[in-house]
């Protein structure tokens, strides 16, 4: 199977630091620290050696659910069962 037909999104496209940060909800220094250590999707250099860098939004998106948290009364935070 095609991955880009097992995903719900239509496509993936590169997201820019601004754009990631405000898909996220989490700080530059914090997705740094959790990439470094294989907790958050890798960023991807637009130029080979260069500075500037954009993340897949499928991947943030899989990190997202993948974090999915539990309310107080530890019901899944998705409704969706």
């Amino acid at each position: 199977m095609n991955s880009q037909t097992d995903n719900p999104l239509p496509y993936d496209r590169l997201v820019r630091e601004s754009e990631r940060k405000h898909i996220t909800g989490i700080s530059r220094t914090t997705a740094w620290s959790l990439e470094r250590k294989g907790l958050f999707p890798k960023r991807r250099e637009l130029i080979p050696g260069g500075s500037e860098v954009a993340w897949s939004l499928i991947e943030l998106n899989n990190w997202i659910e993948s974090r999915k948290v539990k309310n107080i009364g530890g019901n899944n935070a998705d409704t969706n069962h």
